[in-house]
């Protein structure tokens, strides 16, 4: 369990989320063998860059069982597969338009029985769905990703905080924030967790539009 203490650093975890978030590492590194979907540097730190990062959205809204979360540009998987072992009760979307990517997801969500994830292979646009939140983790840049869900979100409040965008991302962010807008709020995952690694990394939220 010594690969969980920075993740039961800041969350309390059931035995099933304790186990499915235990094995990551190794599921991700077999499938990781076969489709490169993350570098070998950060193989070796899964927990730290991928994991914790992905739980930062938890910090900042926790979502309702029966929340339907879109994961835009999901990768192979992040933030959508982190956020669905802490949140069971959830429904998630993972979608990217890079097939081998979600041919990972589905491969992730098989070995560790999680059945409150869909893959889709398609571009966002063309799913042709509203839900309550969507996540993403810096797939482009504000204004474009803002174009990309305009529309998608449907109004209510399915978590902790009103339906909308939750949105990773690292560096200066001002200019980018004000060209596509929209009202933002910012939080400093520095503020959330004090690993080093999150000094320039943010969560951004904006509410539904």
């Amino acid at each position: 369990m010594e690969k969980l203490h920075l993740i039961e650093k800041y969350f309390e975890l059931t035995t099933e989320q304790r186990t499915r978030l235990e094995a990551l590492d190794r599921v991700y590194g077999e499938w990781n063998a076969k489709i490169n979907v993350i570098s070998r540097k950060d193989m070796d730190s899964i927990y730290l860059h991928h994991v914790l990062h992905s739980l930062a959205i938890a910090k900042v809204c926790q979502f309702k069982d029966g929340a339907r979360i879109l994961d835009v540009g999901c990768g192979g998987g992040f933030p959508s597969v982190p956020l669905a072992i802490l949140f069971p009760e959830a429904h998630f979307t993972a979608c990217d338009s890079i097939g081998k990517k979600i041919r990972v997801v589905e491969g992730v969500c098989t070995a560790l029985d999680i059945k409150n994830i869909r893959p889709v292979n398609c571009r966002v646009e063309q799913l042709g769905e509203r839900f309550d939140y969507i996540v993403s983790r810096a797939v482009t840049d504000m204004p474009t990703f803002v174009g990309w869900v305009k529309g998608m979100v449907e109004p209510g409040q399915q978590g902790s905080r009103p339906n909308g965008i939750l949105y990773l991302k690292g560096g200066d962010l001002t200019a980018e924030l004000a060209a596509s807008r929209r009202k933002w709020q910012r939080f400093s995952i520095a503020d959330l967790f004090d690993e080093e690694f999150f000094e320039t990394k943010e969560v951004v939220y904006s509410p539904v539009f």
